[in-house]
């Protein structure tokens, strides 16, 4: 299968701190990758990176086959990233925020586009309703929606149900499989390891700076053998797995 991302000996250090020593990993195209990792592991730093949003200083990172370092207009051109926080404009209604966007990537018809990705994320009901009126799950998907403007090839989301309730998670976890059955590559970081269990296809983890860990879920749960409690079988989570390989302590 042809890879969407291609990450090798990927360095990167802030004030002679290394974050990145090292990193290897590729991306199939139209899978749902979720990269793991304690807080400052180097998860965003990564993907500022692949987004051309920050120079690496060492090692070699394509999207859609574009070099981050040397090709970055086309590399902006085949992506798009939503960040922790949403990226939505309150005073605009759910329809104007993407007729603005869509004018920005300059889509020839940004107020079409903007009702048919109102329709696909299920916000035509309120897309002529101020944001201040969206519930934090609406406002999420809302932001998905802009960035499926344009068709992106590749999508970076960098924790995008942080501070969401369980309904608006889940209604997010299906926007995102729905991005993915389109077609359309997803690289997914997350704190919430239940969230890569029910998403992802394929998992890394981040630590020490490193990919330490790299497969299937079910790769990664073969690596330990299952736990028997009163004679039944239990499989570890990917929680239990997680801290196995990077010790319950984190990042020191």
């Amino acid at each position: 299968m042809e890879k969407a991302i291609k990450v090798s000996k990927l360095r990167k250090s802030f004030h002679n701190n290394p974050v990145l020593s090292g990193v290897d990993f590729e991306v199939a195209g139209g899978e749902i990758f979720a990269l793991l990792g304690s807080n400052g592991a180097g998860k965003t730093t990564t993907i500022k990176i692949l987004t051309t949003l920050l120079r690496a200083d060492s090692g070699t990172a394509e999207v859609c086959g574009f070099d981050v370092s040397k090709q970055g207009r086309e590399v902006r051109e085949a992506i798009s990233l939503t960040g922790q926080s949403v990226a939505v404009d309150d005073v605009l209604t759910g329809r104007e925020n993407l007729i603005m966007i869509g004018r920005l990537r300059h889509i020839a018809d940004p107020k079409g586009e903007a009702g048919r990705q109102l329709e696909a994320f299920g916000l035509q009901d309120a897309a002529d309703k101020p944001l201040s009126q969206y519930s934090g799950g609406m406002r999420r998907r809302l932001d998905l929606a802009m960035s499926m403007l344009g068709n992106p090839k590749v999508v970076f989301l960098d924790e995008p149900t942080t501070g969401l309730d369980p309904q608006s998670r889940i209604a997010v976890w299906n926007t995102i499989r729905d991005m993915a059955q389109s077609g359309v590559t997803i690289l997914l970081t997350t704190q919430y390891l239940d969230e890569a269990e029910q998403l992802a296809s394929h998992i890394a983890i981040l630590h020490g700076g490193r990919i330490i860990a790299d497969g299937s879920l079910e790769e990664l749960k073969s690596l330990f053998p299952p736990a028997k409690v009163e004679y039944i079988e239990k499989q570890p989570s990917l929680e239990e797995i997680f801290l196995a390989i990077v010790g319950e302590g984190g990042v020191k």
